[in-house]
Parts: structure tokens; sequence; C-alpha cells
């Protein structure tokens, strides 16, 4: 039998060096994949093409009737947590006899700590008087900035450097000038800005302005940036992984603190939700009705 095919789902952006990377990136997964014949397509849910929809399209065309999808996303948060999974549910509506096993966001793995860790060493070989400032996307879900609060302290216990702290590009505080105004106060000099993203684009570029605006207003702190993770194989085993553990039924969500299972205080009117994937009527990549 075929085996499930594997669908990444990307959140999508307005920059097409952005988009480019991620379909560059999904060709990466395909190739490590050849060998054990299953087929790979990836998908945005908004900005840019192609869609998901037109991703699943194209595998159910190959013969697949069974998939394996990954959120290619370094939290979980609304997209991976609703809006992901409401499209999937319409494209079972769309494709009759279509299974879907959905798998999880890549997290703060071991692989992608790795990754960090090896874009600071890019800009700084000599970290230990270093303090980073890694920056996440910003959420509204409290889970997904403490997931950012996570990988920051993980990073702080697995690199030489003298200090992490973390601040977001939108959505939530501290942004990246409060996030280096911090660092500062806590007495740092030098400060290496470690974007916490996946491919370069709007927000990234977003990070290393705000960042170079400090710079320029504080002397007295030297202040780098360093790449985002960007399209490699480390990402790739990782997207792996998350199929073959999506498909081998051992998927461990972080549900515990997550606000559409529990009542956290100030979300309270989160808890059961029902999840529905939000629309972008500027977006003309994706139909906006909901029936098959």
């Amino acid at each position: 039998m075929k085996p499930p095919a594997l669908l990444i789902a990307g959140h999508g952006t307005s920059d097409e060096a952005g988009a480019e990377a991620f379909r560059a990136f999904t060709e990466r997964v395909a190739k490590r994949l050849a060998a054990r014949h299953i087929s790979v397509a990836g998908g945005f849910i908004e900005l840019s093409p192609p869609p998901l929809k037109e991703a699943v399209a194209s595998l159910v065309a190959e013969g697949n009737s069974r998939l394996a999808a990954v959120p290619l996303m370094l939290v979980a948060a609304g997209h991976a947590k609703g809006d992901i999974p409401a499209a999937l549910a319409r494209e079972k509506l769309r494709h009759p006899g279509l299974h879907v096993a959905y798998g999880r966001p890549l997290g703060p793995h071991p692989g992608v700590l790795a990754l960090l860790r090896q874009r600071l060493s890019e800009v700084a070989p000599d970290l230990s008087t270093a303090t980073v400032l890694l920056v996440g996307r910003g959420s509204t879900d409290p889970d997904a900035n403490a997931e950012v609060a996570k990988m920051a302290r993980l990073l702080a216990e697995t690199a030489p450097v003298a200090g992490v702290e973390y601040a977001f590009i939108s959505l939530a505080a501290p942004g990246v000038p409060a996030g280096l105004d911090r660092c500062r106060a806590l007495g740092a000099r030098e400060v290496v800005v470690l974007p916490y993203f996946l491919f370069t684009g709007v927000l990234p570029d977003r990070v290393a302005s705000q960042a170079g605006q400090w710079a320029a207003s504080h002397p007295d702190v030297s202040v780098r940036t360093a790449g985002v993770l960007g399209d490699t194989d480390e990402l790739a085993d990782l997207v792996i992984e998350r199929y073959d553990e999506a498909l081998a039924g051992d998927i461990r969500m972080n549900c515990d603190s997550c606000i559409y299972r529990i009542a956290l205080p100030g979300f309270e009117t989160k808890a059961g939700a029902p999840q529905t994937p939000h629309h972008h009527p500027h977006d003309h990549t994706h139909e906006h009705h909901h029936h098959p």
C-alpha cells in the first residue's frame, strides 16, 4: 500500500523570498523522502501561493487517499491549533474518503535549539560576554508566548552566553526596543538579537530594522543581529520526525496550558470555544466559502 503523503502547512508571507524559501524547503523534504516513496506537497493558509487546498488537491491527484499534515510553525498558536485543523476539515469535505493525520508544530526541539546556537556562533564566535535577545513572532495566545520564553531558557542552559532575554515583534510585550532596554538595564554591553523565525520575511526584516534603530541611539551597546533558521537539512529531518510521529499516534500536543482546554485566568471565555479558520478578504489565493 502507498504510504501516506506528507502535507507541509505553512503560514504564508507577503515576502516573495520567504515564500520561495518555504517552497525550496518543501523540495528538500521531498528529496529526503523520495527513497520511501512518500509524496510531499506544501501549501500556505494565507498570503502566498500555493494555498493549502491546491497542495491537498495535488496530492489527491497523485492517488493519495491518506496524508499526514505537519504545521511548519515553531510554536502552537492560533494557526496550528485552529486555522489549519479547520482548513483540513474543509479539505476532507472537498475530497470524500480522504484520511488526514495531524502532526504537531516543530516546538522547542533539540534540533531547533542546535540551529539557534549555530546562528549565534555565525555572528559572535565568542559568546561568553554576549547577552542574547531571542525575538519570537508574538501571539494573543499566552501558551504560544510561553513557548518562546521556554526556548529562551533552554538556550540559556545550553549556549555559552552571558544571558538570554526574549521579546516579540508583534501582538505581545516586550517589543524589540523594550527587550533591548532590558538587556542594557541588566548591564549588557554586547547583545546578539536572534530572530526565532524559520525563513526570511516581513517580520524578521522588521526585527533587524528595529534592532538597528535602537543600536544607533545607544552607542554604548554593541548590537548584532543573527540570521533566521533557514532552509536546512536539520529542519527537514524534524518535519519528517513529526510526520512519522503523526502516523504512529505518538502526538504529545502541549494541551496542559492551552486556553481552548482550560480556563486560564483572563482567558476564560476561550475555553471550549469552537475553532474556525479566519479569512482574509484581501487574499485572493483562497476561496472564502465553506462548502466543498
